[in-house]
């Protein structure tokens, strides 16, 4: 089927940090997305593209909105839904006190079947299309997710986690059961629909010797499935590595099986030394800025312009239990705050393109997703530039496309996704703009 939808347009085509032939961005003021199938036909001018456009074809509009491809969410815990806002606490004591009991009640298949529907709909309604996720150690979880998922047609990465060590024994696993369980759950999902699989192992500590080399089994085995853990995200963690490790750096541990691949994504990565960064972005593995989460439990400040010095491909990550928003918007309030302690600013077309394409290139799906080109899937999400009285007031005075956007990200939040649309269908309306 074929329809359109008309409204202000704005994607990105490059990384706008980077020299490059031709504009990083295309913005249209009065655009039209052409879409049939769940793709994109054709994306411009509404002037242009309504010449010759069959009377049969609705077009459905957007006033004072602007449209832009789905938010990629490159790294988020689902059963931390149950814990979000749990107070105190730095990462490994946050671990043990909120997140490990929130994790051992997804031993419930119901649970975990009801828990699956409310964070894909969480996610729908903050404007995410994409998303890398952790389940728990339940093979389980990781399937009521994936049958969630797949009935709402999103664009999904996840994988039961891998934990056999230094962690409550209701949530272990063994090496064993590690590769019988994932193997199961990849042959079932891997590749269905736009469903993809993880190879999870929760982080260095808490995978022995053995698992680890599992994973990477699993990875020599299936080569176009991805490797998503935890990286350097506190300070105690990564002297806990050390011990555990001697003799190699975080990073060089996951080296050390074969982790440093393109489809791994790493989560946080505050503490990464130069040399681990420099190695990473050779590596062609990527990593996920999680500002939110970072903040609340205190570990650290990503380091952007590293990132980008040494070539890593980033993405934006909630981080949901430890972040506080599943809002993309709001975790690109929180990375602006962390770039200007860095000493950095972080400009609004930046973060934007971070939040969409970054994110697609992070997960390598930018062939798939995260810009309006020809054949690329129709997820796209429609942003009202004044969702709430205080944006509504404040952008009076926005002059620029680039201020309209910074208030956006730094003043809007889940009132601002008016509709959501997933494979050229609407997947969430916001009440007032229903039909």
């Amino acid at each position: 089927m074929r329809r359109a939808y008309r409204g202000e347009l704005l994607h990105f085509l490059r990384d706008p940090r980077k020299p490059g032939a031709g504009p990083a961005f295309e913005h249209v003021p009065d655009g039209l997305l052409l879409v049939e199938d769940g793709k994109i036909l054709a994306a411009g001018p509404a002037k242009t593209l309504t010449r010759g456009l069959s009377k049969s074809v609705p077009v459905r509009r957007f006033g004072d909105a602007l449209l832009i491809p789905g938010f990629v969410d490159c790294h988020v815990h689902f059963p931390q839904i149950d814990m979000i806002a749990s107070y105190g606490e730095q990462l490994l004591d946050w671990l043990t006190r909120h997140a490990y009991p929130a994790e051992a009640r997804f031993s419930d298949e119901a649970h975990a079947r009801k828990a699956s529907a409310f964070f894909l709909d969480e996610l729908l309604r903050n404007g995410t299309t994409t998303a890398l996720v952790f389940a728990t150690s339940h093979p389980h979880s990781a399937d009521a997710l994936f049958a969630a998922a797949h009935r709402r047609r999103m664009r999904l990465v996840c994988g039961k986690v891998l934990m056999d060590r230094n962690a409550p024994k209701a949530l272990l696993d063994t090496a064993r059961s590690a590769y019988r369980d994932s193997q199961a759950l990849m042959r079932r999902w891997h590749g269905k629909g736009r469903l993809s699989y993880a190879v999870t192992p929760r982080f260095a500590p808490t995978s022995s010797d053995c698992q680890l080399k599992v994973a990477q089994r699993l990875l020599e085995e299936a080569p176009d499935a991805y490797l998503h853990t935890h990286l350097s995200e506190n300070v105690r963690e990564v002297e806990w590595v050390r011990a555990l490790f001697p003799g190699r750096d975080y990073f060089g541990v996951y080296e050390s099986y074969g982790f440093a691949r393109r489809k791994a994504v790493f989560a946080h990565c505050v503490q990464l030394s130069a040399s681990e960064w420099g190695r990473l972005g050779a590596s062609g593995s990527s990593a996920a800025f999680c500002p939110s989460s970072n903040l609340f439990l205190g570990s650290g400040l990503f380091d952007l312009e590293l990132s980008a010095r040494h070539g890593a491909r980033v993405g934006i990550g909630t981080d949901i239990g430890a972040g506080t928003s599943l809002s993309l918007l709001r975790n690109l309030d929180e990375a602006y705050k962390v770039s200007q302690l860095r000493g950095r600013a972080l400009p609004p077309l930046v973060a934007f393109y971070l939040a969409t394409l970054g994110g697609a290139e992070a997960l390598d799906l930018d062939g798939s997703i995260g810009s309006f080109l020809p054949g690329r899937d129709a997820d796209f999400i429609a942003l009202d530039w004044k969702s709430t009285p205080l944006l509504r007031y404040r952008a009076r005075t926005a002059r620029t496309l680039e201020d309209r956007l910074f208030l956006l990200m730094m003043l809007g939040d889940d009132r601002s996704v008016r509709a959501t649309v997933v494979a050229g269908d609407v997947a969430h309306e916001a009440p007032s703009h229903g039909a």
